[in-house]
């Protein structure tokens, strides 16, 4: 029995008379443990897409950005990312929490190479998985049920610039975020935030759709 396909992907599977590849790429390419190729390439990017669902099956992506080595692998059935300060919005979190089941895209836009996983994740506020990450909100432990490679095909090259100065990095201070800034939101801004924005002072909308419209790196 196949751990990737169901009716749906059979049907088209047998329309365009690709269930002998599909079954042969299955059996060569997923794995359901980490091996060392895996880990070394997981731990080697600084960026990921996580997909998850929330309380209506509706499915939603997340980018998710850091340096390298922000995401973990724990052991050949385990990885663990941090849950960085976002918007308030918790969506991905939100969801993990009431639907364990996750897809991550590992990306290498440079090579090219990609890396598909699925798991189940659980959220902890553990100390000892906190200390894996600088400024975590959570460490997000994903319990991995199947991982491949995917054809890198289709997949553009690009050449990174720089990091984004917001990534958490050991031994350097995070600046704070820009866009809490904007004179609209103070009314909703926490207040540790207040006090860094009466210092810092305040922004427009306008300000801040310039920033980002123009490139600006503290955006």
């Amino acid at each position: 029995m196949s751990r990737l396909y169901g009716p749906e992907h059979r049907a088209l599977q047998d329309q365009f008379q690709s269930r002998a590849m599909a079954d042969r790429i299955e059996m060569i390419g997923m794995k359901t443990e980490i091996t060392d190729l895996e880990k070394a390439f997981i731990e080697g990017r600084d960026m990921f897409f996580l997909s998850s669902v929330d309380d209506r099956g509706r499915p939603t992506v997340s980018y998710k950005g850091g340096v390298p080595g922000f995401v973990r692998v724990l052991d050949g059935q385990r990885l663990a990312f941090p849950s960085y300060d976002g918007n308030g919005m918790y969506l991905s979190m939100g969801n993990i929490a009431g639907n364990a089941e996750v897809g991550l895209l590992f990306v290498d836009f440079e090579k090219p190479f990609r890396l598909r996983v699925h798991g189940r994740a659980v959220l902890s506020r553990k100390p000892a998985d906190l200390s894996l990450f600088k400024e975590a909100d959570f460490a997000v432990i994903v319990t991995v049920s199947e991982l491949w490679m995917n054809c890198p095909r289709y997949v553009h090259r690009y050449q990174k610039v720089q990091t984004s100065r917001y990534a958490p990095q050991e031994d350097v201070e995070t600046p704070f975020c820009e866009w809490k800034r904007i004179d609209g939101l103070q009314d909703v801004l926490r207040p540790h935030e207040l006090s860094v924005v009466e210092k810092a002072g305040q922004i427009s909308i306008d300000d801040w759709m310039e920033k980002v419209l123009s490139g600006d790196e503290k955006v």
